[in-house]
């Protein structure tokens, strides 16, 4: 950060794209009208012992009936633009046939809402809803699954207008290692072959899905969504050096590459020669499809991390560093990474670190490692244990100083010459947080579950001033 961020209020360029963002099962509910089918995360939420108090996804904030109620929530944000995802099964129930209407008309209507009130669309076309019939035929780590994707995406590209900005995909990392590799996520599969089978058919899912798009709608721009860490050693030994090398290479590199350098990583394939189905699913021309040319790319981002090599949790501890237990990971073993937490460091509920330095260093990296093209914060924010007040208010000062923080690293990000176009902060509505159920907020916007009611929080008429002005002032003391 800057001596003087501080200090002093600082101006976003004009025209920087400021916004907000959800996920389809994380809030629509109504998993099973209008003709919707379910989902990996309907069979996984469902499943005994797998999200935090047994929570599932079927209701969520009913946003699917009080679409109208939210997208005023938006217009009185005052945001620019509006990130959703639109749920696959809603739009090809049984993979195969035709397109399902009442599903299209659904985000017709969203899409609509948005444009009456001068909101951009920018709809994620997959944030990881699989439909469970494709995963019953092997999910990710069938290349069909991949060819069916392309379909879906002509379909969307085709029927839904009033877009200008597409992404094909959000954490295609988060898909393939903590769905295939680590089973934390739907579909709670646990092999590292898998999730590198699983991560390469996302990939090339993204390039058919560019493809179709150039071919369908030629000006429209299109780009996808990565969620890069920010990895750090926790030591300057070669040995601590090398197992950064690897996390960055899992995290990163190993889909930036092939995106803006058509290839793998050779340790990566080094490293992970013997699992099987692995990278053997790689096939002649499918690097030139996934490396096919976008117009941006999301970044989500949260929080760093600092490893060591497996097997020195002495070392660490001597240096000052807290060792927690070791995580119950099949891709422990294979990296040799052992996570580390930086002593008085303040966490979120989430128990992640936060260090907004770390954005700044990863915006910085991309450019100089990657690409100039535009780049957009996807989603950045923060869960704490929010309450509702004697005043029927919610105060979250701690997301605020968390989004200020992260905002003026984006400044710092931008005067370093970084091609930062935009800003959308995670999330516009309290939801289902995935294995955490609805344990955990994250939203600018309260929701009571019981009820659906909604309670604008302190954070959100922040935003909103933020906004309004285009600027980020000093935080009162």
């Amino acid at each position: 950060m800057s001596p003087d961020a501080t200090n002093s209020t600082r101006s976003f360029p004009e025209g920087f794209l400021w916004g907000t963002a959800t996920a389809a099962y994380q809030i629509e509910g109504a998993i099973t009208e209008d003709g919707r089918t379910p989902s990996i995360w309907d069979t996984f939420s469902h499943t005994p012992g797998k999200v935090t108090n047994g929570d599932n996804g079927d209701v969520a904030c009913d946003h699917y009936h009080r679409y109208d109620e939210d997208l005023d929530l938006l217009a009185n944000l005052g945001v620019k633009a509006y990130r959703f995802s639109i749920a696959w099964p809603r739009i090809h129930p049984d993979v195969t046939g035709p397109a399902n209407e009442k599903g299209l008309d659904f985000y017709k209507k969203i899409i609509a809402g948005l444009i009456e009130r001068n909101i951009t669309p920018l709809p994620t076309m997959y944030h990881w809803d699989l439909p469970q019939s494709l995963e019953d035929q092997g999910g990710w780590v069938n290349r069909d699954t991949a060819l069916r994707f392309a379909d879906y995406a002509a379909t969307v590209l085709e029927r839904l207008d009033g877009i200008d900005k597409w992404t094909t995909f959000n954490e295609p990392w988060c898909s393939a290692w903590l769905g295939y590799g680590w089973g934390h996520h739907a579909p709670g599969r646990t092999s590292v072959g898998e999730a590198l089978a699983a991560t390469h058919h996302l990939l090339l899912a993204h390039g058919l899905g560019v493809q179709a798009a150039r071919e369908i709608r030629p000006n429209v721009e299109i780009g996808l969504t990565l969620n890069l860490g920010v990895i750090r050693a926790g030591s300057q030994d070669p040995i601590d050096l090398a197992a950064v090398r690897r996390a960055d290479g899992y995290q990163n590199r190993i889909y930036l590459d092939p995106l803006y350098k058509g290839e793998y990583p050779q340790d990566m394939l080094d490293l992970y020669e013997t699992q099987t189905p692995g990278f053997s699913v790689v096939q002649p021309g499918d690097l030139e499809i996934i490396s096919s040319p976008t117009d941006f790319l999301g970044i989500n981002f949260y929080s760093p991390g600092t490893v060591f090599a497996s097997g020195r949790e002495d070392v660490a501890r001597a240096a000052g560093f807290n060792v927690g237990p070791r995580p119950e990971a099949p891709t422990t073993d294979i990296h040799g990474l052992l996570g580390v937490s930086v002593p008085g460091r303040p966490t979120t509920a989430m128990d992640w670190e936060i260090d907004a330095t770390a954005l700044r260093e990863l915006l910085v990296r991309i450019k100089t490692d990657y690409t100039d093209a535009p780049l957009y914060i996807t989603e950045n924010g923060a869960a704490f244990p929010d309450y509702v007040d004697a005043h029927a208010e919610v105060k979250d000062p701690l997301r605020i100083g968390y989004v200020h923080d992260h905002l003026n690293a984006c400044l710092d990000a931008i005067n370093d010459g970084v091609n930062l176009q935009g800003y959308f902060v995670w999330s516009l509505l309290d939801n289902f947080e995935w294995a955490f159920g609805y344990s955990r907020r994250f939203g600018i916007v309260w929701v009571d579950y019981d009820t659906g009611r909604r309670i604008p929080k302190s954070s959100y008429h922040w935003y909103s001033s933020v906004i309004a002005s285009n600027a980020l002032a000093p935080l009162e003391k």
